[in-house]
């Protein structure tokens, strides 16, 4: 059986590089978690996600999967955010897509896939409800790009409107929930502003972060 050897000889070098840097680096991560973030993220292989904003292993909770998607059934991500924020205590949800994002673009072409079809129907949900402003993108690359924006806005509400964040603002914890967006061409991450750290924030930082998006398309 072929194994994939090369990846023990990196995490090798890795772990004995981080001894060198700092030797007490897995003393301390093994005995406590503390991260003030949550990243929920795409799973695509070109964003990792602690490297791209310059955090170590525990100083970042992440969730992953295909076009960052944040559905009120999903119990994996829910459970992912009921644990960050409940038992990790954490500051701040980011719900980070990219540019050019795969699974929004096959979203877009409504491409059969198979059973991934239906988890991405939350992005076609999407483009349908902001149908108008789908509408200026130039060219394929540019709706995919804009719907990336868009996917990374809804995903963002989506977080605010779970039982899980309403509860935590309800009993005053202070956590803040945000939207990036992340450049493939140029590793930069840029924000949408769409963050909200109240009930009452939600639906107003959703209208400026749709008009800020428009705005720059004119």
């Amino acid at each position: 059986m072929r194994k994939p050897t090369d990846l023990f000889d990196n995490n090798a070098r890795w772990a004995r590089g981080l001894s060198e840097h700092d030797p007490q680096f897995f003393e301390r991560l093994s005995a406590q978690q503390s991260p003030k973030y949550l990243w929920i993220g795409c799973s695509d292989s070109r964003v990792p996600a602690n490297d791209i904003v310059g955090l170590l292993p525990g100083e970042l909770f992440v969730h992953r999967n295909v076009a960052n998607i944040v559905g009120h059934t999903d119990l994996n991500c829910l459970s992912v955010l009921q644990y960050a924020i409940d038992v990790l205590r954490v500051e701040h949800v980011i719900v980070c897509g990219h540019y050019g994002c795969g699974g929004v673009r096959a979203a877009l072409s409504s491409a059969t896939l198979g059973l991934i079809d239906n988890w991405l129907r939350d992005v076609q949900d999407v483009a349908e409800r902001q149908a108008a402003l789908m509408a200026s993108a130039r060219d394929g690359d540019d709706a995919v790009d804009l719907l990336c924006e868009l996917n990374v806005v809804a995903q963002t509400r989506h977080v605010c409107e779970t039982t899980v964040m309403q509860d935590a603002w309800r009993r005053g914890q202070a956590v803040a929930v945000h939207g990036w967006i992340y450049g493939l061409n140029d590793g930069r991450v840029r924000d949408l502003d769409c963050s909200a750290e109240a009930p009452s924030d939600v639906a107003r930082s959703q209208a400026q972060a749709l008009e800020r998006i428009a705005a720059r398309r004119k």
